[in-house]
């Protein structure tokens, strides 16, 4: 299955749609029958995004924007490296959001996402992203008393108006954002409580994973039911037509990553990116500078 992807109506959430976790399996195949077989379609998408990648960086018109959310160990890290491999490393940045600096919480919940964009002609990565500013706040309330606001000084001034200005402040930046030419694609990676409790165990067993177990992680655990909401209630209310939330199926990694590898692919397709054209000026000068590179050539074997 190649350049199918973004249209697979188990994968995509429409704007407007009545969202529920529950109708997106976290182990569906999206037509993958077997890891060999996924390997190499994810070889071959990684080398057309790589030249694809070229033009847009040379082109300098669009950036594109991925945004990955999603529970603890579901392979944030792993599909970012696995499918992003064979750019070149000047026309990606990778930026991961942990927990906001003292600096960061004086400012509004979105400034640090404005540092952290990508230019005109990049591939930029937000690991976790803005949205954690409803989505772990909204699970942990208090978290949000220490950023100061005007107005918020109890928790039981957080109510459902505050959560819904924040949407509308999400959705109004990424309107912006592509109107100024960012596409964003927006993936969530949707994984099973049962694979987090196997991958958890193997992080406690394996020596080269074992400095990735964090025993909070374990008490967030316990709250996968309230985070299942808070994820619903997220990407009800923020996908749009412009900006629509992909729901990537991640109990097989390496399933999530080819999908994530089409859609990233069929994202720069649709671009139809083309090196730039030179104006006459600059013809006149790379052709004056050919003939300059020729003649000290001659000069050299004469």
């Amino acid at each position: 299955m190649q350049n199918k992807i973004t249209e697979d109506s188990k994968i995509v959430v429409r704007n407007g749609e009545d969202f529920r976790l529950k109708k997106y399996k976290p182990a569906y195949s999206a037509g993958y029958l077997d890891e060999k077989a996924i390997k190499a379609s994810l070889e071959n998408y990684k080398e057309e995004i790589a030249k694809l990648q070229d033009k847009l960086f040379a082109q300098g018109k669009h950036s594109i924007l991925l945004v990955l959310q999603a529970i603890d160990a579901s392979g944030k890290d792993s599909c970012i490296k696995h499918v992003l491999s064979g750019i070149n490393p000047q026309g990606c940045n990778v930026t991961a959001f942990k927990q906001p600096t003292a600096e960061e919480i004086n400012h509004d919940f979105l400034w640090r996402t404005y540092k952290a964009l990508p230019a005109k002609g990049i591939i930029g990565v937000f690991n976790r992203s803005y949205y954690e500013e409803v989505l772990v706040t909204k699970v942990h309330p208090e978290f949000i008393l220490k950023q100061n606001i005007p107005s918020i000084n109890r928790i039981e001034n957080i109510d459902e108006k505050f959560w819904n200005n924040r949407y509308r402040a999400i959705n109004e930046m990424e309107r912006h954002l592509v109107k100024s030419g960012t596409i964003i694609i927006k993936l969530f990676l949707n994984m099973s409580k049962d694979e987090q409790r196997v991958r958890f165990l193997e992080r406690t067993n394996d020596p080269s994973k074992k400095w990735k177990f964090n025993f909070g992680d374990l008490k967030e655990r316990k709250l996968w039911n309230t985070y299942q909401k808070v994820y619903e209630d997220m990407i009800q209310n923020t996908s749009t037509k412009h900006a629509p939330w992909h729901i990537i199926p991640a109990d097989n990694q390496w399933v999530s990553r080819a999908i994530v590898g089409d859609i990233l692919l069929e994202t720069l397709q649709a671009l139809k990116l083309t090196y730039p054209d030179l104006t006459s000026e600059a013809l006149k000068l790379l052709e004056q500078g050919r003939n300059e590179l020729k003649a000290e050539t001659l000069k050299n074997i004469k």
